[in-house]
């Protein structure tokens, strides 16, 4: 922590558990925000503490130089808060060798991913990053992220391109493709991101894509563990645990969770010593987070949000939501398969307990972006499962309105606020003339590659939405929580 401004001597206790600068490389994250920080970087760190190697991180940012510029000063170190009803603690993770930002210095990136020290390359860049066509499969042409890499692919900037960019110039030089481990919230995550880069690769460089389907891994992963944005507040704290100011300070909750597939063609940190789980198949305890925590988590931001809660451990102090919270779990866990040694009531009880954490400030807006991202698997998926099986659609239905009444943008029930969402200029446009709930609903709904035709069609399914939404836009967010709530 040498170049970290000291106000007081750093306790040795909380300094990493080896030197970091006896160990090199062996890792590229993509995606160098909060959640890395506080997951993959920390669980690599006690990995190297354990068991040693070269499997520091260089960590790129693809748009904002602000990590870099934070993280850089402080030899790459900074402290993480692990916050939960007991306090704080606090350690260094020095598990970060550099960070870059692709968008000042693409070479740089480049370099970083074709270097012959990158053996695994992990990503944290959310959903709508990636230009995936969720209905076809494969990648988006259109999209703004993907588009102009397909016209340039020598010099990309986006996800796929840089991936692909770097396996063909890794090829040229007689190295090994690096495995992708991609660790955002997506359904079977590796395989989507594997189909997306064979897409592109067969598109801009044909000879290429044969190799990728043979030799390169994308294993698929589970991560979880909540993790609000720093804040002023986060800094002050780390200064006061350690003594010192540091600029990249990260705070989390003490639960952490990582399920991997064990597809490391070119090894991997001993990130079980962590508490990683390695297993052969990823799909289960992945649709389980996705449809219970992700879910409820949507659900509960939209909801909470307009009806004046803006932290979810407000939320869960909410009789009427906390309730409808535990209804959606215990939908969501009716459309999943027995998994052995999952209890999916205690982990419905877990679950709780962590959103209403009273050390952590999960802002309700921050969870609500991006929900045409989100909603396909988190609330979509579990009520196509439950329309197969005629269950009660409700949970989902409200949901659903409550993301509708969200990307509204009105707001007679709270503060102004923007849609932060990939499609918001399209949502924007169609509903720019719509007026009742029923027209609201029929719209959204026929966005494209959004609501499985399915589930959009399904009778009564769209009049269950309305009737929701009706009250939400009426009569407010709190009176629609109320009165669902009582049935």
């Amino acid at each position: 922590m040498s170049r970290l401004t000291a106000k007081a001597p750093l306790p040795p206790a909380i300094a990493p558990g080896y030197h970091p600068e006896d160990h090199g490389t062996g890792i590229v994250h993509l995606g160098l925000g909060a959640f890395h920080k506080a997951h993959q970087a920390a669980y690599t760190d006690h990995a190297l503490a354990a068991s040693g190697g070269d499997w520091r991180i260089i960590g790129i940012s693809l748009r904002s130089p602000d990590p870099a510029r934070q993280l850089m000063p402080q030899d790459g170190r900074y402290t993480l808060i692990e916050r939960d009803a007991g306090g704080s603690r606090a350690r260094v993770i020095g598990s970060i060798a550099r960070a870059l930002c692709a968008a000042d210095d693409p070479g740089a990136a480049l370099a970083a991913l074709t270097g012959p020290a990158c053996r695994i390359v992990t990503l944290t860049v959310t959903e709508k990053a990636y230009g995936l066509d969720r209905a076809g499969g494969g990648l988006d042409p259109d999209h703004p992220a993907v588009r102009p890499d397909l016209a340039r692919p020598e010099a990309p900037t986006g996800v796929l391109g840089l991936l692909t960019r770097a396996l063909a110039l890794r090829v040229d030089a007689g190295l090994p493709p690096f495995t992708t481990l991609c660790c955002d919230n997506l359904p079977r995550n590796g395989a989507l991101l594997r189909d997306a880069v064979l897409d592109f690769a067969r598109r801009a460089y044909p000879a290429l894509a044969d190799r990728i389907e043979a030799t390169a891994a994308f294993p698929s992963t589970m991560v979880d563990r909540i993790t609000p944005a720093p804040t002023e507040a986060t800094r002050a704290e780390a200064a006061r645990l350690i003594g010192y100011d540091d600029h990249a300070a990260t705070e989390t909750e003490a639960f952490h969770q990582w399920v991997i597939e064990d597809d490391f063609p070119l090894g991997r940190p001993d990130w079980d010593r962590a508490g990683a789980l390695f297993v052969s198949d990823v799909a289960p305890y992945e649709t389980m987070k996705l449809r219970m925590l992700n879910g409820s988590h949507s659900m509960l931001a939209y909801a909470g949000f307009h009806a004046g809660l803006p932290l979810v451990r407000d939320v869960m102090a909410h009789a009427g939501l906390a309730a409808l919270v535990r209804r959606h779990m215990a939908a969501a866990a009716a459309t999943l398969p027995a998994l052995p040694g999952i209890d999916l009531s205690a982990y419905a009880e877990q679950l709780r307990v962590r959103f209403a954490n009273p050390a952590i400030a999960h802002e309700t807006f921050q969870i609500a972006m991006d929900g045409t991202q989100k909603l396909p698997q988190r609330i979509f998926a579990p009520a196509l499962d439950t329309l197969s099986a005629g269950g009660d659609l409700r949970p989902f239905a409200f949901a659903t309105a409550a993301w509708m009444r969200h990307a509204t943008v009105t707001d007679r029930d709270c503060a102004p606020y923007d849609l932060r969402d990939p499609m918001a200029d399209e949502i924007a446009k169609t509903l720019k003339d719509v007026g009742t709930a029923e027209d609201i609903v029929r719209t959204l709904s026929a966005l494209p590659g959004f609501m499985p035709a399915a589930l959009r069609d399904a009778p009564g399914w769209q009049t269950m939405i309305s009737g929701r939404l009706r009250i939400m836009l009426t009569d407010g967010m709190a009176k629609a929580i109320a009165q669902e709530a009582a049935t």
